[in-house]
């Protein structure tokens, strides 16, 4: 057999070896049955890199999740707030009936309900955050429970650590979920202490190969909960690192954070727990003997929060569902805060359509984030936003960290989830709801200032091609950012 023979066998081969390989990989994610952009862009990405793309769709493609509900804790939680059920009977009568549909989707599709919160606080900057949430431990008593993304063994960190160390020293329980990826700095030599002196330390999906049987690499835990008694918690999106707090670094994230005390408390206790449960794989001992502790019965409040959890466990897609409502629901106003916008087709048109009906809808978004393509891709959808009447602004002076939505003058979100697919589909994310002005108009005052330190983006912006072009191809990449 001569040479050019041998060569075109081979060539031959390689042909049907790729033919077949691009079969069986686009049979495997179309059988995911996800959206349909998502799947072409999978097969076409993956399609490029020959047999590893088998491998990286394993690491990295989606799956579903099977997350326990602790549904006897929910029961109890349910349970322990007659006079909160019977304040929100008489607030939802009240409210209008746009809201009262957006809290049933939220209960609808993460299982929450409506509850009360006697005190709602906006925190502004990481500053002023961790000050807020060290009062909190150190006045705690019986437990302080702590879930968080990203938590570094720096300043902060090491602070943080100390304190946490000394209440467990004086008897208050203390238990700190983290996640693997998001917080890989965190060695055992900085554990140890914690864990000398009591302290419960857990990873969120283990990112050693060896612990699963498939791994769960590109699904986090991207909530950051702290819980103190029951009682106050807080939420929103100040991780535990120096890059959030200006008294170290003069160009840390702007973000912002809420304190929430009452019964609504309750649910962040429940999210915490379940998590909890879902990463160690043990619900926890004093679960029961400690109920009264964990799940306290406080007075009702009057001001109406929802908290609303999402993740990968459930297709539902609760905090996309309810961002999309929201701004569907406006009549005023509509200001979206994200560091990293991503769209997909239902979002981008609730955001225009707002706009074209006289709503007056806001972008806020960082000119310069931490990821170029994701930066690259948000400008890719400014054209289509601003044509339709939507007013983008770029934050200049820091990156922007704030993931917040102020709907007309009752209704604000505060939470983890940033305006991307990765947060909708991928990531375990929190967000609390406030019905009603107590946190809308703290937020929109916030919202103005920020803008001092943002410039409007005014129409089709010269920019050399070979950018327009990065741009657009970032766009392409959106369902798998």
């Amino acid at each position: 057999m001569t040479l050019p023979e041998i060569s075109a066998q081979w060539k031959t081969g390689l042909s049907l070896a790729w033919s077949a390989y691009i079969a069986v990989l686009s049979v495997w994610i179309v059988m995911q049955k996800r959206a349909p952009v998502s799947t072409v862009s999978w097969i076409l990405s993956l399609a490029l890199i020959p047999f590893l793309g088998f491998f990286i769709y394993y690491f990295l493609g989606p799956q579903r999740l099977v997350k326990q509900r602790l549904k006897r804790l929910r029961s109890k939680a349910s349970a322990h707030a007659p006079a909160d059920l019977a304040f929100l009977r008489e607030a939802q009568e009240r409210a209008p009936p746009a809201l009262r549909q957006l809290a049933a989707l939220g209960n609808a599709t993460c299982g929450l309900p409506v509850s009360s919160a006697t005190g709602v606080e906006l925190l502004s900057g990481g500053a002023r955050t961790y000050e807020a949430i060290f009062e909190a431990i150190r006045k705690a008593e019986h437990h302080v429970h702590l879930e968080y993304y990203i938590y570094e063994p720096d300043r902060i960190g090491t602070q943080l650590r100390d304190l946490l160390i000394e209440r467990a020293r004086e008897g208050v329980a203390v238990r700190l979920l983290i996640d693997a990826l998001g917080s890989k700095r965190i060695g055992r030599k900085f554990m140890a202490p914690m864990r000398e002196a009591g302290i419960e330390v857990a990873l969120f999906h283990d990112t050693k190969i060896g612990r699963r049987l498939r791994p769960v690499t590109n699904y986090r835990t991207h909530r950051k909960i702290v819980v103190c008694d029951g009682r106050v918690g807080f939420t929103g999106g100040v991780n535990i690192t120096d890059e959030e707090d200006k008294r170290t670094r003069p160009d840390a994230y702007h973000d912002v954070h809420v304190r929430l005390e009452g019964s609504v408390v309750r649910w962040l206790q429940t999210t915490f727990l379940e998590d909890w449960t879902y990463a160690t794989g043990d619900v926890p001992r004093d679960i029961d003997a400690d109920l009264p502790q964990l799940l306290p019965r406080v007075e009702a409040g009057d001001i109406p929060v929802q908290i609303i959890t999402s993740g990968p466990d459930s297709q539902l897609e609760a905090i996309h569902r309810m961002h999309v409502a929201a701004i569907n629901a406006s009549t005023q106003r509509a200001w979206l805060t994200t560091p990293y916008f991503v769209p997909g087709e239902p979002a981008l048109m609730a955001l225009t359509s707002a706009a074209l009906r006289g709503v007056d809808v806001r972008l806020l978004v960082p000119r310069r984030s931490d990821s170029l393509v994701v930066s690259a891709a948000a400008r890719s959808y400014f054209e289509e936003l601003m044509a339709a009447g939507v007013k983008v602004w770029e934050y200049k002076e820091r990156m922007l960290h704030s993931k917040t939505l102020v709907v007309d003058d009752n209704c604000a979100m505060i939470g983890t989830a940033n305006f991307d697919n990765r947060s909708f589909r991928l990531n375990f994310e929190v967000c609390a709801v406030v019905y009603g002005p107590e946190l809308a108009k703290p937020l929109a005052a916030q919202f103005e200032t920020d803008l001092h330190s943002s410039s409007g983006v005014r129409g089709l912006r010269k920019q050399p091609f070979m950018r327009r072009l990065g741009d657009s191809v970032a766009r392409l990449f959106s369902p798998l950012l």
